[in-house]
């Protein structure tokens, strides 16, 4: 790790604890419950403000960089990496494109390239073992309901 990683550590678990706190839920429910189009909408629509604070936290932290934290991965990279399988199961649940080349260019290079760093490659888990797993949720909660 660079020291560019410590110039602002303050900001950094602020901003991966409101990502942990306030978005995943967002996308989780896209995902995993979302079915009524209403609910859809709402959890559309908190996931996509979601990604353009990221957007904007991602071009101003990384100024010009690769990852979050600079040249090389850092924490944040790692706390929102851990999400990019579940970004990619709500765009198939919800039949939309989450990661927008118009409207997030930033993050749709830094998921790119946090996903074929060799560090992290072998480890993020692939959307289709993440579908497995909604559907075996959704199944067990559709069985409660009854």
């Amino acid at each position: 790790m660079t020291t560019s990683h410590f110039m602002q550590p303050k900001t950094f678990i602020i901003m991966s604890h409101k990502f942990d706190d306030e978005w995943f839920p967002v996308l989780r429910q896209l995902a995993l419950f979302a079915q009524a189009e209403e609910a859809k909408e709402a959890a559309l629509q908190g996931t996509t403000e979601g990604l353009a604070l990221l957007e904007e936290a991602f071009l101003k932290s990384s100024k010009g960089k690769a990852y979050f934290g600079g040249e090389s991965i850092g924490y944040v990279d790692i706390a929102l990496g851990c999400f990019l399988g579940w970004l990619k199961v709500g765009e198939k649940v919800a039949n939309v494109k989450l990661l927008d080349e118009t409207k997030t260019p930033g993050l749709v290079e830094w998921a790119k390239t946090f996903c074929s760093n060799d560090a992290v490659k072998d480890v993020v888990p692939e959307a289709e073992k993440l579908m497995e797993t909604v559907k075996m949720i959704q199944a067990m909660a559709k069985a409660s309901l009854k």
